[in-house]
């Protein structure tokens, strides 16, 4: 009786099995020149304290970041020093050197200046981040905003009332300073300008549709009130 020849055995091993977790692969960091790691860092940290406030720990922003706590230290050796950093690029680059010449322009009707200069000024009143960074310090004792308020008063409030001072016949504030209810007018203005990204950007309401005519209206409404205040301070 013949037999039947076996089959071969396949000579292919079984795959191992490989327990506990298999090794990610390996990421490589890109390198950036200092300037560009610089500001890689300095944009998210002006994300992280927008979000976080002030209170936030330099530890934490590195590991958003993906990056060791030391580097951070190298191009920012202590949190105020990147505080200072957010202040510079946030408020003092986003003041537009031009804006003075526009304010002073007496070629130009002051109300038309005036609703030119707080049209563009309002784009950065209104921006999420800088909203939120100017509450955030104010509540957490950092001195950005009390900076940008005095920088505020000194480049636009008293320059704002001596061209109108100017447009109703008074003296300029270098001969009066500026008083008290003219500042209150500024403030109020520049408050209900900023409350506006304030609703969107804290509150979470929507704007105006129409923002560019809401900031012409309540330019309108200080022009009125300004001369009104100008004719009763003048009798």
């Amino acid at each position: 009786m013949m037999r039947t020849p076996s089959k071969k055995r396949s000579k292919t091993k079984p795959p191992k099995i490989v327990r506990g977790r298999a090794a990610a692969p390996s990421r490589k960091r890109i390198r950036l020149d200092p300037e560009q790691r610089s500001g890689q860092i300095l944009r998210g940290a002006i994300a992280f304290f927008a979000e976080r406030g002030f209170g936030g720990q330099t530890r934490e922003l590195a590991q958003q970041l993906g990056i060791s706590q030391g580097l951070l230290y190298r191009y920012f050796p202590t949190k105020e020093s990147l505080i200072e950093q957010i202040y510079e690029e946030l408020f003092v680059k986003r003041f537009k050197p031009e804006w003075d010449a526009l304010l002073t322009d007496r070629s130009v009707p002051l109300l038309r200046r005036l609703t030119d200069f707080y049209r563009d000024y309002s784009e950065m009143l209104h921006d999420d981040e800088w909203g939120r960074i100017y509450l955030y310090s104010g509540l957490g004792g950092s001195s950005i905003a009390r900076r940008f308020a005095t920088h505020v008063t000194q480049s636009i409030f008293t320059r704002v009332i001596d061209e109108l001072r100017y447009d109703c016949g008074a003296p300029g504030v270098a001969a009066k300073p500026m008083s008290e209810p003219e500042a209150e007018l500024m403030w109020g203005l520049h408050g209900s300008i900023f409350y506006i990204g304030i609703r969107k950007s804290v509150y979470r309401v929507e704007p105006p549709r129409d923002i560019a005519g809401t900031v012409r209206r309540m330019v309108e409404n200080f022009y009125d009130n300004g001369r009104e205040l100008m004719r009763v301070s003048a009798s």
